[in-house]
């Protein structure tokens, strides 16, 4: 009996661990540290197209989030909008690439009072470029209006020469990195 229940907790925990593992998710080689920022091209707020080549010059802080229905993006974007002021201090720019709508978009930036720059993936193109899909990651009836698929969450660093400093995809959906770790990383880029 003692046996069965010592298994029956293995078994368990082998489960935990292998669906935990499941979520997980290796930096793509395209945004590994040194490399510089891969082209791609998305719409501002206003809708008009840019490139990421307008990164060079300045450097940013570059968060690829999910949509304001994720709790976790939310409370991201919350703790970014803390340390937004020492952000803009050291001359970055602050950018949230997200593949919800431009209007789901001005709401959040409104909401926040804070001047990030807001970029559009639409369709996912840039997640799909960059190796970033989250595939069945919307869940239950929020895939109604937004799709199945999403972005995972993923936090990068560019120097003013347009090179990658730091990169963190989250390896689950509920871990982001700390504010903290991006100014520090923002400082060592400078």
């Amino acid at each position: 009996m003692v046996f069965y229940g010592i298994a029956a907790v293995i078994a368990a925990g082998a489960i935990g661990w292998y669906l935990w593992q499941r979520g997980s998710r290796p930096t793509p080689d395209a945004l590994r540290p040194g490399q510089p920022m891969p082209l791609f091209i998305a719409r501002d707020e206003a809708g008009n197209k840019l490139d990421s080549s307008v990164l060079e010059g300045t450097p940013a802080v570059v968060i690829f989030v999910r949509g304001g229905w994720c709790p976790f993006c939310s409370k991201q974007v919350k703790d970014l909008t803390a340390a937004y002021k020492e952000i803009t201090n050291l001359g970055a720019r602050l950018i949230l690439v997200t593949p919800e709508p431009l209007e789901t978009t001005r709401r959040v930036a409104e909401f926040f009072d804070v001047d990030f720059d807001f970029w559009l993936d639409d369709g996912l193109a840039i997640a799909r470029a960059l190796d970033l899909v989250h595939r069945g990651g919307v869940p239950g009836a929020w895939n109604r209006e937004y799709g199945e698929d999403t972005v995972w969450p993923t936090s990068i660093v560019v120097d003013k020469a347009g090179i990658i400093r730091y990169t963190e995809v989250s390896k689950h959906i509920v871990d982001r990195p700390n504010p903290r770790i991006l100014l520090r990383a923002l400082n060592n880029a400078s």
